[in-house]
């Protein structure tokens, strides 16, 4: 009886043991489905009316956030750990801006007040890639990255001098030595060579090419070797083309011949301003190009003053009146928002040649010539932001939101979407040339990075001008890079740095 007795204890402790592990896994279960089932997110979106510029979406949906990416975007409402209300705003993809000059914590504050979600130096440069963002390493607000600069390697090379970067105590453009003005040897431009690769090992997203900086110092052979080595690397070479008297294409067709010849995808910067009047020309150069099997694309300002600095080659070698058709009375000296006369303009050529200015020869027609070319791409071409007390162009506050508000709403030029295209899907396409890490980016789509901008399409506009450049846009109401809610009601959210700088294609180390 006794035995019997603690048979039956056993088999009721067993079936309680069991019991237990059923009840243990079912709780296990329900708390995986609760918190890591699609229905659950970081971040959702609600009721904004959402644009995929490459898919052609445009619609009111529900925008799911987990880990940094798009993972959910539905018809139906989603439950997160927080929600932003997009009723009545366009929620669109972060812009990426190709042509900045401005890695400071400051031109990252205007840069995200301004929707931009990724800013890159491919025009100039830097030499070592590492360098550029230097004031970001200990957080970086959006994400940043540059090409490899022709310009530095060659002061490095003609000189042994390092300047990884054009703007020497973040705010002057350094020209004044002899590597923007002397021809290279053979030997030397073999040196550039074995550089260049090396900066495109470390992850340069391309070549940058200030050729317009030192028109007699690069010779035939020099430009060459730059054009063969993003040929066989098939990244792309981002070249400020030659300029000549008044929109004179010969600086264009130097670099399509070169594009053509060694089928290196080419990128023309900020074409309208040195095309000017004859902006159709040098669009149609492009396209008949492209027709022949090139790979050219350019960009396009959104602000119509050029800005660069006095000691500049074309203002300090060529007749530069005649290049831009104006005078002394059409150029600002930057610092203090002055305009200049024949005088002052002598003044600070002598005392201050690092100085920048701006020099305002772009007309409106010319400006939406260029942004009605199919694939134009916009860009700020910024100026360093280091302090507000200091002067700059507008471009890093307004460029676009001024595309948004003045070229979209108020011109009527092209639709939304094509505009948000411009702003981002293109840029992100033509960078996959150079870096895998962009198919993720310039897209509102699942699996996306979620680099998004919510705007409201009424009111958005560009408050900065060249009396007042760091005047922050309006209407750019929130922003998220990598998913985090950086700009939140209009205002930058401090002390959250998802940014992450973008490298090109990482070459393995060899033993």
């Amino acid at each position: 009886m006794r035995g019997k007795k603690a048979q039956q204890i056993a088999k009721l402790a067993l079936i309680l043991q069991l019991v237990f592990v059923a009840a243990v896994f079912i709780v296990a279960l329900l708390k995986s489905s609760l918190f890591d089932s699609p229905s659950s997110y970081d971040l959702v979106i609600a009721n904004g009316r959402v644009i995929d510029p490459q898919t052609n979406l445009d619609a009111r949906k529900h925008v799911g956030i987990r880990g940094g990416s798009i993972v959910a975007i539905s018809d139906q409402p989603l439950i997160g750990e927080a929600t932003i209300d997009a009723t009545d705003l366009v929620v669109a993809p972060g812009f990426i801006d190709v042509h900045s000059h401005t890695p400071t914590v400051l031109g990252q504050h205007f840069n995200l007040l301004d929707g931009v979600t990724t800013q890159l130096d491919l025009e100039a440069g830097a030499f070592p890639v590492s360098f550029y963002g230097e004031h970001l390493r200990s957080g970086a607000a959006i994400n940043y990255g540059s090409s490899v600069g022709h310009f530095a390697v060659r002061i490095k090379v003609l000189e042994g001098v390092d300047q990884p970067y054009i703007f020497a105590g973040d705010k002057t453009i350094v020209m004044g030595s002899p590597a923007w003005m002397q021809q290279a040897t053979p030997d030397q431009i073999e040196q550039m060579r074995v550089l260049i690769n090396q900066g495109l090992d470390k992850g340069g997203l391309g070549i940058g090419v200030l050729l317009d900086y030192m028109t007699e110092a690069v010779s035939d052979a020099e430009l060459r070797m730059l054009f063969d080595v993003a040929a066989a690397r098939q990244v792309p070479i981002y070249v400020h083309v030659r300029r000549g008297y008044t929109g004179d294409p010969a600086g264009l067709i130097e670099v399509i011949e070169l594009a053509k010849a060694t089928q290196a995808p080419l990128f023309v910067c900020h074409i309208t301003h040195n095309a000017m009047g004859r902006i159709g020309d040098w669009l149609a150069m492009i396209d008949e190009a492209n027709r022949e099997g090139a790979n050219i694309t350019t960009e396009t300002l959104s602000y119509a003053a050029g800005g660069t600095s006095i000691a500049a080659d074309v203002f300090r070698r060529r007749d530069w009146q005649a290049i831009f058709d104006i005078t002394y009375e059409d150029v600002q000296w930057v610092a203090t928002g002055e305009w200049l006369t024949k005088e002052s303009w002598e003044k600070y050529s002598k005392e201050q040649p690092s100085g920048s200015v701006n020099h305002h020869y772009v007309k409106e027609p010319w400006m939406e010539t260029a942004l009605q070319w199919p694939r134009m791409m916009i860009s700020t071409d910024a100026l360093p932001a280091v302090d507000t007390s200091l002067a700059t162009n507008p471009n890093l506050a307004g460029t676009f939101s001024r595309v948004l508000g003045h070229y979209v709403r108020e011109r009527q030029i092209f639709s939304l979407s094509e505009a948000l295209a411009k702003m981002s899907l293109y840029q992100a396409q033509w960078m996959e040339q150079a870096s895998p890490l962009f198919k993720r980016k310039g897209r509102l789509q699942i699996g996306a990075d979620a680099d998004i901008v919510i705007f409201d399409a009424t009111t958005v506009a560009a408050n900065a001008d060249y009396g007042d450049p760091y005047q922050p846009s309006t209407g750019i109401e929130h922003v998220l890079v990598g998913g985090q809610h950086v700009v939140k009601n209009a205002a930058h959210v401090d002390g959250l740095f998802p940014g992450q700088r973008l490298l090109g294609k990482l070459q393995p180390p060899t033993d």
